[in-house]
């Protein structure tokens, strides 16, 4: 059985046809690591139509993603459309911009906690409200931006939780030592030749001592990080 299950509930299931078929993520899915399924969500209707979507009560512009064929999406993939009756490390998550924006800690929250996780992308105006009050744990946004639909940040989240999943890099530092980590960004990175175009590689990368190296990787994750992301140190509690 793969370590992570992955659902993903679209109306356009194209859009995902060869995404997943590159880099950490591919290699995950030949390892057995994660499976990832993508469903449309016009299979969960039962009218001649198919229809998904329908005008707001109220009023208003745009069209809104329908209750129905959502919730016989989560009755035929977790089993119940009843949150409560949840398996255990189940997560089903809205992609919304009104959810809370997905930061590194919730893809390793995500990566070590869950075993099954379905994804719902919204669409148009949005989706019906009752979506959330019944079957969502987590209503997810990747930015203060504003999408087409929630597909490519199905796939920004996908990926990062896929390369926190045990043995899923090759490396077991790989991910200890990412940008956001530890609310700070990667140090610099440099490889041969040692001198390029008049410029040289720090010589503490050089010399072979370990101890120097971390130390200089640790000040200079700083000092990027004071420079570019500031904010990340006042999170952190840092000055």
């Amino acid at each position: 059985m793969p370590m992570l299950r992955i659902d993903v509930v679209t109306i356009f299931p194209v859009f995902f046809e060869e995404v997943f078929d590159f880099g950490i993520i591919r290699r995950a899915k030949l390892a057995n690591i994660v499976e990832i399924n993508i469903h449309d969500l016009r299979d969960f209707t039962t009218d001649k139509h198919r229809m998904v979507d329908d005008r707001p009560f109220g009023g208003g512009d745009g069209m809104v993603l329908k209750p129905e064929p959502i919730f016989a999406a989560m009755e035929k993939l977790v089993g119940t459309s009843d949150r409560e009756k949840y398996p255990k490390e189940t997560r089903v998550v809205l992609l919304t911009p009104r959810g809370k924006v997905f930061r590194q800690s919730i893809a390793r929250e995500f990566a070590s906690d869950a075993k099954h996780i379905v994804v719902i992308c919204g669409r148009y105006e949005g989706v019906d409200e009752r979506v959330s009050d019944a079957l969502v744990t987590d209503e997810i946004s990747i930015g203060d931006y504003v999408l087409s639909g929630g597909e490519p940040a199905a796939v920004v989240i996908i990926d990062a939780i896929t390369r926190l999943l045990p043995e899923a890099l090759g490396s077991e530092t790989s991910a200890v030592y990412d940008s956001f980590t530890e609310n700070m960004l990667d140090y610099p990175h440099y490889t041969r030749p040692a001198e390029f175009r008049g410029r040289r590689v720090p010589e503490t990368l050089i010399n072979g001592n370990h101890a120097e190296i971390e130390k200089w990787r640790r000040e200079k994750a700083l000092e990027l990080t004071k420079k570019f992301r500031e904010d990340l140190l006042k999170e952190k509690g840092d000055e």
